[in-house]
C-alpha cells in the first residue's frame, strides 16, 4: 500500500510539472529570478571578496543557489498549497483514500523539479561568467545526497506554513521572515562574522546547513577557514537535514489532513466569491 501511494504521488507530481512547464506565464515566473541573478553575476564577475583574491561572483553564485532552494522549498510549497486550497484541489484530494499523503508527495516532486530547473539556469551560465567554482567528483557526490535532503527538509515546512493561509495572496506575508532566516544563515555572508547567539539561532534551521553543504560542494577547500570550526561538517549537515526531513514528513500529512477536514464545498465557494469580488472591484 505504501509503495502504491508513493507511485501515485510521483505520477501526480510529474503530471503537474509537465503542465506547469507548458504554461508560458509559469515558466516566466520560474526563470525571472534566475535571469536577475545571472545579470547580477555578470556585473560582479571581475570583483573579489575584500581582503582576498577569491571571486565575489563565485561566492555569490553558490549563495544564490542556496537562496533559490530554500525559498523554493518553503515559499513555493506554501503558495501551491494555498492556491490548491482556494480552488478546491485540496478538497478533491481529501475525498481520495490516502489522498493527502499522495498530494504531499506530488507537491514535493513538483517543487523540487521547478526549483532544480531554476538552479540549473543560474549554475550553467554562472560557471562561464565567474572563476573559482569547484565541481569535481567529490562535489557531485555531495550534491547527490544534499539536494534530496534539502528539499525534504524545507518542503514539508512550507506545507505546514501554507496550511495557515487560505489564499495565495495572503501567503506573501511569509516572505519577509523566510528571507530574514535565510539572510542570517550564512548563505551570503560568513556566519563566523555574526554574534555568537545569532550563530546558534541560524544553526537551528535547515537553511544554514543547506548553504554549508553547497559551499563544500562547489567552492575550493581552502575556504573552509571561513566556516565554524574550520570544517565543512558533512556528518552534522546530513544529520540535521535528516532530522528536519523526518519531522516534516511525519507531521505535514497529519496537519494537512486536519486542515482538509475543515474544507467543504461551501468554504471553497465562499473563497471564490471573495476572489471574484476583489477582481471586479
Amino acid at each position: 500500500m505504501t509503495m502504491r501511494i508513493v507511485r501515485l504521488g510521483l505520477s501526480r507530481g510529474l503530471v503537474e510539472m509537465r503542465q506547469t512547464l507548458t504554461n508560458g506565464f509559469d515558466v516566466f515566473g520560474y526563470l525571472l529570478p534566475a535571469l536577475l541573478l545571472v545579470g547580477t553575476l555578470l556585473l560582479m564577475r571581475d570583483d573579489t571578496i575584500p581582503g582576498t583574491d577569491f571571486s565575489l561572483g563565485a561566492h555569490s553564485l553558490v549563495g544564490s543557489l542556496g537562496m533559490l532552494t530554500a525559498i523554493g522549498g518553503v515559499m513555493t510549497t506554501a503558495q501551491y498549497l494555498a492556491m490548491d486550497r482556494e480552488d478546491g484541489t485540496l478538497l478533491r484530494a481529501k475525498a481520495t483514500p490516502n489522498g493527502m499523503t499522495g498530494y504531499l508527495i506530488g507537491k514535493i516532486v513538483l517543487v523540487a523539479g521547478v526549483t532544480v530547473i531554476g538552479c540549473v539556469f543560474v549554475l550553467v551560465p554562472g560557471m562561464f561568467l565567474v572563476d573559482g567554482l569547484r565541481l569535481d567528483m567529490a562535489g557531485l557526490l555531495t550534491l547527490l545526497w544534499l539536494a534530496p535532503l534539502a528539499f525534504l527538509a524545507t518542503m514539508p515546512l512550507g506545507a505546514v506554513l501554507g496550511s495557515l493561509f487560505d489564499s495565495a495572496r495572503t501567503v506573501s506575508v511569509l516572505m519577509l521572515p523566510i528571507i530574514g532566516v535565510t539572510a542570517v544563515s550564512g548563505i551570503f555572508y560568513p556566519i563566523t562574522a555574526m554574534p555568537g547567539w545569532l550563530q546558534g539561532v541560524a544553526q537551528m534551521f535547515p537553511m544554514y546547513w543547506l548553504g554549508l553543504g553547497l559551499r563544500s560542494a562547489l567552492l575550493p577547500g581552502s575556504l573552509v577557514v571561513a566556516e565554524l570550526g574550520d570544517s565543512w561538517r558533512h556528518l552534522e549537515t546530513f544529520a540535521v537535514l535528516g532530522v528536519w526531513s523526518v519531522i516534516g514528513l511525519a507531521l505535514a500529512p497529519g496537519i494537512l489532513r486536519r486542515m482538509a477536514r475543515r474544507e467543504s464545498g461551501s468554504a471553497v465557494a465562499a473563497r471564490r466569491e471573495r476572489a471574484l469580488s476583489r477582481v471586479t472591484v
